[in-house]
């Protein structure tokens, strides 16, 4: 039998810039590497492709002054609230200077003590000794100083609200800032709203809109069409961007299907095997220390072949082994778990032998592998090859 299961490899390239032609890198690249490194391709192998080449291929781009002029013609060119950012220098300080552009004042309304994705500004604790709300406190920027001080970012050492309050400024935009994490606090101080949060956004829209505002825009709502020029997001507009020089944003890819699709084409025409192929961005988990989310992005995969769609359908092995065959051991526990899984219903769910095992989508977890294996510096291993991943106890 075989004795390795699923394995994830980095997959060297050059580097990526606007133009290549990433099908064919892609592919050249997984079969070069299987030669040099003495491994070969199998059906249902998965080959990811992170989501930063894919944009920087097809050359999506946006300079700051595209962001003001599209906030400018979308607000009316006064006050806005800008509510929900979260605290990161890479991926919403530049997008912040692009708001300020395109406004005379921005509110500025801060949750706390973190963001969306879990960057802190204070922690929970120091809220208790204050005897602070922060599910129906609004803070001014006066009372959160009186009360908390200056905190800089345990990893990063900046103090966002400053660092923020400073970039605003320097566009020549007045602010004022607040703190709050009800969505409606901020119609106390303006009715044009441009909510920044991610995974909530739906949800503020609504209650914002409920409540009167008079316009309510998402971060997926500015640059979803090219503004002289500029790159786009007809889906996610400036979410899942991130800063590329002191004044562009690479913004998230778009109609990529295609190159997954080819991808899968050209490695079944160059070895027999069907792949799978995915685009991937920010993985789903949690850094145990600074509690942080790597969930910036809209999505994990936003462009996948076919076979990548659903979740696992699994049986938990330790559940087997310590309830239904919990007398048997040794080539009869073996025998007898490889049959439960060569026999398992097509469809598990609700089935007590799958508790424990991680209800999410495919492409997620598979993201958060690649994810992780590819690294956020200077790995140069921007694809990813995952073998095994949809292998069981039974495969040899």
């Amino acid at each position: 039998m075989r004795n390795v299961g699923t394995i994830s490899r980095g997959i060297r390239c050059p580097i990526i810039k606007e133009g290549d032609n990433l099908r064919k890198i892609v592919v050249d690249a997984v079969l070069t590497a299987g030669k040099t490194d003495n491994f070969e391709l199998r059906d249902k192998d998965v080959i990811a492709v992170t989501e930063s080449v894919v944009a920087r291929s097809q050359g999506n781009y946006a300079t700051i002054d595209a962001i003001g002029k599209d906030i400018k013609n979308k607000f009316g060119g006064d006050t806005i609230g800008v509510i929900f950012p979260i605290f990161s220098r890479n991926r919403f300080s530049i997008l912040l200077k692009g708001m300020a552009r395109g406004a005379k004042k921005i509110i500025l309304m801060l949750s706390y003590p973190s963001d969306e994705v879990g960057n802190s500004l204070l922690d929970y604790d120091t809220l208790d000794a204050k005897k602070v709300n922060p599910y129906s406190d609004v803070l001014t920027l006066e009372q959160y100083r009186e009360l908390f001080g200056f905190n800089k970012h345990e990893f990063t050492g900046v103090d966002y609200i400053e660092y923020y309050s400073e970039l605003i400024k320097g566009e020549g935009c007045d602010v004022e800032i607040i703190f709050a994490n009800q969505a409606r606090a901020i119609l106390k101080y303006t009715k044009k709203v441009l909510n920044c949060d991610i995974h909530t956004r739906v949800r503020t829209k609504r209650l914002l809109k409920e409540a009167g505002a008079e316009i309510v825009l998402g971060m997926d709502d500015i640059l979803t069409s090219s503004v002289d020029g500029s790159g786009y997001n007809k889906d996610y507009g400036l979410l899942g961007s991130n800063k590329a020089t002191e004044e562009t944003v690479k913004l998230f890819p778009r109609d990529a299907q295609g190159l997954v699709d080819g991808i899968q084409e050209d490695i079944l025409k160059a070895t027999g095997k069907h792949v799978e192929v995915m685009v991937y961005g920010d993985g789903a988990f949690k850094d145990p220390q600074g509690k942080i989310w790597e969930l910036a992005d809209p999505v994990v995969s936003p462009f996948h072949t076919k076979g990548l769609i659903g979740t696992p359908n699994e049986l938990k092995l330790k559940y087997l082994a310590d309830n239904d065959f919990k007398n048997l051991k040794g080539e009869a526990l073996k025998e007898a778990i490889s049959n439960s899984i060569k026999h398992k219903a097509k469809d598990l769910k609700g089935s007590m032998a799958t508790q424990g095992t991680t209800p999410r989508q495919i492409t997620d977890l598979l993201g958060s592998l690649c994810d992780l294996t590819s690294g956020s510096g200077d790995k140069g291993t921007p694809i990813i090859l995952v073998q095994g991943y949809f292998d069981n106890y039974t495969n040899d």
